[in-house]
C-alpha cells in the first residue's frame, strides 16, 4: 500500500512539474527546448557567461609571453619569418610587449601586468593559447565566433544552447546580453536567433537603471495589462486558426507573456544596492575609473541572473573613450584602458562565484573574435591576426590552472595542438551535457548545427 501511495503522489508531483516550463525540457521533447534532446550525456555546466573582449586582445600582451621578441625589438620581420598580408598592411618592425609577465598560484602560469586581478585567479583558467579563425577583419569574424558562420544570419551560441536545453528560468529570458555600451562590429545580428524560433535571440540589458526599456506598465492597474494581454492572446490565436502556427505569431505571444513576467524580475535582478558593501566593493562599484564600475555592475548583474537561472548571458565591453581592443596604435594606452576596465570585475566574478559554490557549474570563457600580430602596424600599434590568439575558460568542468597549445616563438601562429572556433562551440556545448553533432535544426534542406559540418571537443581543457 505504501509503494503505491508513494508512486501515486510522486505522479502527481511528476504531472505538475511536467506543466512548468523549468522543468519540462529535462529530458527529450521538452517543450521548452523544442530540440527534442536536452542534455545527451553528463552535464558539467548548466550556464555560460561569456565574456567578449571586442576587437581582439594581443595574445603576446596578455597571457602567451614572447621572450624572443625583446632580443629582436625593432628588427624587421620579414627576415626573421613568413608574413601574412594584414588587414591594412602598414607593417612595422618586431614589437616586443610594454608589459612584463609574471607566473601565478600553483600552476605558475604566467600572465601579464595587464590583468593583476585575473592572475590571483589563474588556478581557476585553463588558458588556450592555439586559437585560430578563418577571418581577420572585425564583422566577419564577430560572426564567426558569435555564430559558427562567417555570414550575417545564423543564430548565436546563446541562442543554440536554449534551443537545444531550454530554460530554467520562466520570468527571464533565457539569452540575455549585457550591454557595456559598445555592441560588436556586426551587430545586434550577433546575438541573433537566425533560421531558430524568434524567442531565442538575445536580449540586451543595460547595466544600470532599469535594465530594459519600458519595463514598468503604462495601465494604471495589472488587472488592466492583464486584460490586454488576455485581448491580444485571444486575438493571436484567432489568426493561427485562421493561418495555422506561425513563428513570428507564436513567438510574439511568448514574448508579451515574457515581458510580463519580467516587470517583477527585472527590478529584482537589477538592484545591485542589495548586495553587501564589501561585495560591491569587490566587483569594482567603488572604482574611480567609470568604464570599471561599468563593466563591475555587469558582472554582479550577470553573477545574480545565473542565481535565476537565465542560461548563457554575455557581456560586451565599456567604452574607455578611446577604441575596443582594436589598438592599431597607440598599444600601451589603449590596452592599459581596455584591461583596467575589466581586469577587477573579472577577477572578482570568478572569486564570488567560487565561493558561493557557483563555478562548477557555471562555464565562464573570455575571448576576442582574434588576437594581434607580433610586429608593429605603424610604430606602435598592432594590427589584426587570425593565425593564433588566446582565450580562456573557467568554471563548469574545465581542467584548472591549464595551458592547452601554443603558439610560435613569435606569437604568431598556433603550431601545436590548433583549436578552431568550431571546436570551442564543440567543447562549450560538451560542458553543457550537448553533442554538438547532434543538435540540429531543419532548414534550407539539411540540418544546420553550430559546428556546421566541422567541430571537435578539447579534450585537454576538461578535467
Amino acid at each position: 500500500m505504501l509503494k503505491r501511495c508513494a508512486s501515486g503522489f510522486g505522479a502527481v508531483a511528476l504531472a505538475g512539474l511536467q506543466t512548468d516550463p523549468a522543468f519540462a525540457n529535462s529530458g527529450p521533447g521538452g517543450e521548452s527546448g523544442k530540440a527534442g534532446h536536452g542534455p545527451h550525456h553528463e552535464v558539467r555546466a548548466k550556464n555560460v557567461i561569456f565574456l567578449y573582449m571586442d576587437g581582439g586582445p594581443s595574445q603576446i600582451d596578455t597571457f602567451d609571453p614572447k621572450p624572443l621578441l625583446d632580443k629582436f625589438d625593432g628588427k624587421d620581420p620579414g627576415g626573421l619569418f613568413d608574413v601574412e598580408p594584414t588587414q591594412f598592411n602598414n607593417n612595422g618592425n618586431v614589437l616586443a610587449s610594454p608589459w612584463k609577465f609574471n607566473q601565478y598560484g600553483e600552476s605558475g602560469i604566467p600572465v601579464s601586468d595587464l590583468f593583476p586581478h585575473v592572475a590571483t585567479c589563474v588556478d581557476e583558467l585553463a588558458v588556450i593559447r592555439s586559437m585560430v579563425s578563418e577571418f581577420p577583419e572585425h564583422t566577419f569574424a564577430n560572426y564567426f565566433l558569435h555564430t559558427g558562420s562567417g555570414l550575417q544570419g545564423r543564430p548565436s551560441m546563446g541562442a543554440w544552447v536554449n534551443y537545444g536545453l531550454g530554460s530554467e528560468c520562466q520570468n527571464l529570458p533565457g539569452f540575455v546580453v549585457i550591454n557595456g555600451g559598445l555592441i560588436p562590429p556586426g551587430g545586434v545580428d550577433c546575438f541573433g536567433s537566425g533560421f531558430l524560433p524568434a524567442t531565442y535571440q538575445g536580449s540586451i540589458f543595460k547595466p544600470s537603471g532599469s535594465g530594459v526599456a519600458n519595463i514598468e506598465r503604462t495601465e494604471p492597474t495589472s488587472m488592466r495589462q492583464r486584460a490586454k494581454l488576455d485581448l491580444i492572446g485571444r486575438l493571436d490565436g484567432f489568426a493561427a486558426e485562421r493561418f495555422g502556427e506561425h513563428d513570428s505569431i507564436e513567438s510574439a505571444i511568448k514574448n508579451y507573456e515574457l515581458a510580463y513576467a519580467m516587470q517583477m524580475a527585472v527590478p529584482d535582478v537589477m538592484a545591485l544596492s542589495d548586495e553587501p558593501a564589501h561585495i560591491q566593493k569587490m566587483y569594482g562599484m567603488e572604482a574611480e575609473y567609470e568604464p570599471t564600475r561599468t563593466y563591475a555592475a555587469q558582472c554582479l548583474i550577470a553573477r545574480r541572473m545565473i542565481e535565476r537561472g537565465v542560461r548563457f548571458i554575455e557581456l560586451t565591453c565599456p567604452s574607455v573613450g578611446g577604441d575596443r581592443w582594436d589598438q592599431h596604435g597607440n598599444l600601451k594606452q589603449g590596452h592599459e584602458n581596455n584591461a583596467r576596465a575589466v581586469d577587477q570585475p573579472i577577477a572578482a566574478l570568478l572569486k564570488d562565484l567560487r565561493q558561493r559554490g557557483m563555478l562548477d557549474e557555471t562555464l565562464v570563457v573570455w575571448a576576442g573574435e582574434f588576437g594581434r600580430t607580433p610586429f608593429a602596424q605603424g610604430k606602435n600599434g598592432r594590427d589584426h591576426n587570425q593565425f593564433g590568439f588566446t582565450v580562456w575558460m573557467a568554471g563548469g568542468g574545465v581542467k584548472p590552472g591549464t595551458v592547452y597549445g601554443a603558439t610560435d616563438e613569435w606569437g604568431y601562429k598556433a603550431i601545436e595542438n590548433r583549436v578552431e572556433i568550431h571546436d570551442l562551440h564543440a567543447t562549450m556545448l560538451h560542458l553543457m551535457g550537448v553533442d554538438h553533432t547532434r543538435s540540429t535544426f531543419r532548414f534550407g534542406g539539411r540540418d544546420m548545427r553550430l559546428t556546421d559540418v566541422k567541430g571537435h571537443v578539447v579534450d585537454g581543457v576538461i578535467a
